[in-house]
């Protein structure tokens, strides 16, 4: 609608960083699309069209901004609370499932045709599956170019491309650039130091208050698969990754990372690097990354709905941007919840997979269900584990909340209060709370954030 355009012209005009990545801006007269915080010279209102996705302005023809670089904003956080079919496949989109199983693969998990989900993204993005994740291959290729020094041709086959034709036009429609053009201009802070993986910023916005998650993650951290080291304030998380294609390292700096120069409600980013063993990872590797920190919240609005309640409004006061982190693989967290951490490392010890080069003190994967369930095939953990194995409980990031919950329950001597852990943080509902607890409705729909600051003040466990 003209009106709504006309408010998100208003956000442009001040470089309203709390609206990057829930849509973006293009300019007629130059053929750029960016972030709403661009910082370059705001267009005039007739010559500014506006789009949900960067697919979408892609699709229409525009090129990424290279000053404000629109493809590497946090993605919208309508897709992480929504539980219907568009807000499932753009999650299931996030962890590279097109590229790996093509859109008949993704329709298949939802339970819905190819040509229904294509009409329901188009619709509601302006863009469909294959567009969608033409843009996230983009984005990966411009990583991978700017900070490894694999050869061009493997980084095309690595970011998801059929064909190194296929990689170079897109680079040159996305970027208006070559290949070698995108690596040359990267800055020198952006490009891996030998031997130290591929260094990341992942982006988020507004405040984020890093110590609660951090801490959160030490009380955990499972030995051989994680640790946290450093002092407070300057900790480091690392763990090893189970991928699709391989295995991977990843350490998270705690500090948080600002722009020198932003517009309103600018965020940040927390500095990363990720070692894979194949780079064809890349893509599901970040977006995993930031499900566990939380990257695509949106804290205006969750601090907004729960400011308004007298109990919680001292505590957001006092915790701006709180966070609900999740996890980077739901069906290890799900065992663990059920285990506890020294059961966890007990599973570790016995089954789980070494490293071909362990890295300091990680040295195992955490164990596959099926595994775990061929080992100690009774009991609560042995269904359950049987249950991620065989698909009748399933926790990715496109499944349906209500059926894995539901699935969950019947499981034997599955508990509610442990079910619905695993919906917050496996499954990632913002809107998760205990049965029986005392959880009103004004807090909707954000009392998996609500239950979080209550715990961090000391006033639940």
């Amino acid at each position: 609608m003209e009106g709504d355009d006309d408010s998100r012209y208003e956000t442009v005009r001040s470089r309203d960083g709390r609206f990057d990545g829930v849509f973006f801006f293009a300019v007629e007269t130059t053929g750029v699309y960016c972030r709403p915080s661009c910082p370059a010279r705001t267009p005039h209102r007739r010559n500014t069209r506006f789009f949900a996705t960067a697919a979408a302005a892609q699709g229409a023809g525009f090129r990424a901004c290279r000053r404000c670089r629109p493809d590497a904003v946090p993605g919208s956080a309508e897709w992480d609370v929504r539980a219907d079919v568009v807000g499932r496949a753009v999650r299931l989109i996030g962890d590279g499932v097109v590229d790996r199983e093509g859109v008949g693969g993704l329709a298949a998990r939802l339970g819905y045709s190819a040509r229904q989900v294509q009409r329901q993204l188009t619709a509601e993005l302006g863009a469909g599956p294959v567009a969608l994740a033409r843009a996230q291959r983009a984005h990966t290729a411009r990583v991978l170019l700017q900070t490894t020094g694999l050869p061009v041709t493997e980084i095309a086959f690595a970011a998801g491309f059929s064909s190194v034709r296929q990689f170079n036009d897109t680079i040159r429609s996305v970027y208006a650039d070559t290949p070698s053009g995108l690596r040359a201009a990267a800055p020198a802070r952006d490009r891996a130091a030998p031997g130290g993986g591929i260094p990341l910023r992942l982006a988020h916005r507004g405040p984020y208050p890093a110590g609660p998650v951090f801490d959160l993650l030490q009380r955990e951290a499972l030995a051989g698969v994680e640790e946290v080291s450093g002092p407070p304030g300057r900790r480091v998380y690392r763990r090893t990754l189970r991928l699709p294609y391989g295995t991977g390292v990843v350490a998270v700096d705690e500090w948080t990372g600002r722009p020198s120069r932003s517009g309103q409600g600018s965020g940040g980013w927390l500095d990363a690097r990720l070692l894979l063993t194949d780079p064809r990872d890349l893509t599901t590797a970040v977006r995993r990354l930031r499900r566990l920190f939380d990257l695509d919240a949106d804290p205006y609005a969750v601090d907004e709905r729960l400011r308004a309640d007298p109990r919680l409004a001292p505590l957001v006061a006092a915790r701006p941007g709180l966070r609900s982190p999740g996890t980077a693989d739901p069906e290890e967290l799900a065992v663990r919840l059920l285990t506890g951490r020294a059961g966890a490392e007990r599973l570790v010890a016995r089954y789980g997979k070494r490293l071909d080069a362990p890295c300091g003190a990680l040295t195992h994967l955490f164990p596959e269900p099926a595994a775990i369930a061929g080992a100690e095939p009774h009991g609560t953990l042995g269904a359950l584990t049987a249950a991620l194995a065989d698909g009748a409980v399933r926790l990715d990031p496109g499944a349906d909340r209500d059926e894995a919950e539901a699935a969950l329950l019947a499981l034997p001597g599955m508990d509610p209060a442990t079910v619905t852990a695993v919906r917050t943080r496996a499954l990632g509902d913002p809107d998760a709370a205990p049965p029986g607890a005392d959880v009103p409705d004004t807090w909707r729909p954000w009392r998996s954030y609500a239950l979080n600051h209550l715990r961090a003040a000391g006033e639940l466990e």
